[in-house]
């Protein structure tokens, strides 16, 4: 690499000198004894050693490691858990909406219940009712009770959801995915060419590829989500429901391949 370096001013004169308005003979020969390289040959590296790095570069794919049974088998068994981590991810993301969402709800069924005056629960409103011994609106408040059963129902499940936290492991298992899930998209073809030299299109690897832009489609919604756009949070949706089924059906498409690595493939 030094080598280059130092050898490319006086390539950069010739190609130069090489230009349409320039390409005369005489031309060409004061070029060629324009080149002077920026140090002495001296100081080049050792032609047996640049010539070794490359050998070494050129021949890692025949290192055993990469083309063994450890790393090809690393491959589908993280697929396989990633999957369902997605899954896990997608639930925790509709927890989180749930919990988001389910304050409209409430606030909607308040809206239909009946004055209540004074009072702050239907109980307390019954009971005054009671003492002015007014039996319609004594009757009034004693079917809105069923409304206020769903309101103290909501809010309920309202703090356990928040107990849980699904907003920030939300969050943090879907950066996980998009990291893990990337890094092994592209560890997958470069263990098959480690292995056979040359890459294989068809489904398994149209799917992987098409499941990393999707993943980025719904990272790429999040800024706009957090503003509160419901066009990026219904695009980041559905970029994820399709990427989970699009994974399926990538595991799936990998079973045989998985079976054949197995087979012909030794360790370690």
């Amino acid at each position: 690499m030094r080598a280059l370096t130092l050898l490319l001013p006086g390539f950069f004169s010739i190609a130069t000198a090489f230009s349409p308005a320039t390409t005369s003979p005489k031309a060409i020969l004061q070029a060629s004894t324009q080149f002077k390289p920026s140090t002495s040959l001296s100081a080049l590296p050792d032609p047996d050693h640049l010539a070794s790095s490359l050998e070494i570069a050129a021949n890692i794919r025949d290192v055993t490691i990469f083309k063994g049974k450890t790393l090809s088998m690393l491959h589908p068994f993280m697929m396989f858990g990633m999957l369902g981590f997605s899954v896990s991810t997608a639930l925790l993301g509709f927890n989180w909406r749930r919990q988001r969402t389910i304050g409209s709800e409430i606030s909607d069924l308040k809206k239909t219940l009946p004055d209540m005056g004074s009072a702050k629960t239907l109980s307390e409103a019954i009971a005054i009712a009671k003492e002015a011994d007014d039996t319609a609106l004594i009757a009034k408040y004693e079917a809105a009770t069923s409304i206020e059963a769903e309101i103290n129902s909501l809010n309920t499940e309202r703090k356990e959801i928040a107990a849980e936290g699904p907003r920030d492991k939300h969050f943090s298992q879907g950066a996980t995915l998009a990291f893990l899930g990337t890094l092994f998209a592209i560890e997958g073809p470069l263990n098959t060419y480690a292995r056979a030299g040359k890459l294989f299109p068809g489904p398994h690897l149209y799917a992987g590829a098409g499941l990393v832009v999707l993943w980025a489609l719904a990272v790429s919604t999040v800024p706009n989500m957090q503003k509160g756009d419901d066009t990026a949070r219904t695009v980041h949706i559905g970029a994820n429901l399709a990427g989970i089924g699009l994974f399926a059906w990538q595991v799936v498409s990998g079973i045989p391949i998985l079976q054949k690595v197995w087979e012909k493939t030794p360790w370690p």
